[in-house]
């Protein structure tokens, strides 16, 4: 066991609860694990959603007593099959480390277009945004990672707005805005958000959450990021993007 990972499960599970006595339902978490895989079965597409995404979504329902080895041994599987865990431990999360994604502007593809309507009901076109630098977010509200980068993403509408930068996430919930509104405004989300489909996210290749987006102003795609990754290295990418000379 990688004993950054073990730091990570024991900070994870000390968060849960303050006195630091940590309990699990173990029944529960597979529950919802194995309705998310029915789910995902049923979907005329797979996705590849990240297993520790669900796992980790789970911890805080459990309460049957088990130990931090049982939590450890699920996080080490689950990094088996998903790098977004050892990619956030690897990362200096919050120092400025450029992406090595980042495409020269002669090879970048265009954004497909799309329009939905946001919370509030008001139509969003991805064209109208053409002179911005914008952050495109595939989420879910019951997805981990999602979670962990949403805090940042309004930190960066706020910080780079008058720049010439926005940011909108796209949720793929499948209970829609049932799920997506109150989560809106219990996580105070200050950017547009909307609800897609499997047919926007086909559209951009985007088979796991979360996937974010980087275009420029000419509406280029110029980052492409597909799970989560440090804070310091979107910030890095929003920068540079905007320090581009169109």
């Amino acid at each position: 066991m990688d004993p950054n990972r073990n730091e990570w499960v024991e900070e994870r599970l000390a968060a849960l609860r303050p006195d630091g006595q940590w309990h699990a339902d173990v029944s529960r978490g597979l529950a919802r694990l194995r309705e998310r895989r029915q789910l995902k079965g049923n979907r005329t597409r797979r996705w590849r959603w990240v297993a520790a995404g669900a796992i980790a979504a789970s911890i805080p329902l459990m309460a049957f007593p088990t130990t931090r080895a049982f939590a450890q041994r699920c996080v080490s599987a689950c990094v088996g099959q998903s790098n977004w865990v050892h990619g956030l431990l690897a990362r200096n999360v919050s120092g400025a480390v450029p992406s090595s994604v980042l495409s020269k502007p002669t090879e970048r593809a265009m954004a497909p277009d799309f329009v939905l309507a946001d919370a509030s009901g008001k139509p969003v076109r991805l064209s109208e945004l053409r002179g911005k630098v914008v952050l495109l977010n595939f989420w879910a509200t019951w997805c981990a990672p999602c979670s962990a980068e949403i805090p940042w993403f309004i930190e960066f509408q706020k910080g780079y707005e008058s720049a010439g930068f926005a940011t909108i996430g796209v949720s793929l919930d499948e209970d829609g805005w049932s799920a997506v509104k109150p989560y809106i405004e219990a996580h105070k989300i200050d950017y547009r958000v909307m609800v897609g489909n499997d047919d926007l996210a086909q559209l951009y290749s985007a088979n796991s959450l979360p996937t974010t987006f980087i275009i420029d102003r000419s509406g280029r795609i110029a980052v492409t990021h597909i799970g989560i990754c440090g804070k310091g290295e979107y910030e890095a990418d929003i920068k540079r993007v905007l320090d581009e000379q169109q």
